[in-house]
């Protein structure tokens, strides 16, 4: 069954089973501008990549916030989606949220996700914050700095995506190995790091280049390889908001630059 790419606003564990693990997730999705459309929030989209990878099934309505239900409010009040409830406890905490799904939703039955090399977890991790700094900076003396410190993270992370991981390195080969050639972060197959890293990474690309026309360097190939194989599987594509709710978000948030 196809899901569109909502925003995921509350994942609620109805009845979820841990002893026959059976269970109903009805996710509630953050409608977007028009109130039924998809909203924007990378840290939704993480979660909801993850249910899908792991094969749950689970129901899904939207949302408008502007008009939530009371019954909705009262489950997590004066929090902010995404938040998970089960057996009557509610967990705010995307990491917590994350920790949570990938203890219960448990081989046999389920996929592990984790990845195996703890540097694929934090590969990447500081884009985020050095784009936010990026596109609020409203002084345009500070852009071209700011600007470089963006592409320097992304360096790195092009750089981990270059390097082959030790699984690709043939012991026996009197060849050295180069360049990787993996899909994702971790290898071949969508991981949890992966999860956390590509929603926020799909924002970076659309919003930098609608406010301040900025581009991933087209020399970062792995960078640009890793998007390819991201953007080529419906646990993401089908995930993500459009662009133009990914605008809209930051629409008060990217500032103008100005020479004073």
């Amino acid at each position: 069954m196809f899901f569109p790419a909502y925003d995921v606003f509350v994942l609620s564990g109805l009845s979820l089973n841990l002893e026959y693990m059976q269970e109903i997730v009805n996710v509630l999705l953050n409608a977007g501008i028009d109130g039924e459309s998809i909203g924007n929030c990378p840290f939704s989209q993480r979660l909801f990549m993850i249910l899908w990878l792991k094969g749950v099934v689970f129901n899904v309505t939207t949302v408008d916030l502007k008009r939530k239900p009371a019954d909705l409010h009262n489950l997590a009040p004066g929090t902010h989606p995404p938040f998970l409830t089960f057996n009557g406890e509610v967990k705010t905490d995307v990491n917590k949220i994350e920790e949570f799904l990938e203890e219960t939703l448990a081989p046999p039955k389920y996929p592990k996700l984790a990845a195996k090399h703890r540097e694929s977890n934090t590969a990447g991790i500081d884009i985020f914050s050095k784009f936010s700094a990026y596109i609020k900076n409203t002084k345009q003396q500070d852009n071209a700095a700011l600007e470089r410190g963006l592409v320097k993270a992304l360096k790195k992370l092009d750089d981990y995506l270059r390097t082959p991981l030790s699984e690709e390195i043939d012991a026996d080969s009197t060849e050295e190995e180069k360049v990787s050639k993996r899909k994702f972060l971790d290898g071949d197959d969508l991981t949890l790091a992966d999860c956390n890293l590509l929603p926020k990474l799909h924002v970076v690309k659309i919003v930098a280049k609608k406010y301040r026309n900025f581009e991933f360097p087209t020399e970062m190939t792995g960078l640009w390889r890793y998007l390819k194989n991201a953007y080529a599987r419906d646990e993401f594509t089908n995930t993500c908001a459009a662009d133009k709710e990914i605008e809209q978000a930051y629409a008060d948030v990217a500032k103008r630059l100005s020479k004073s």
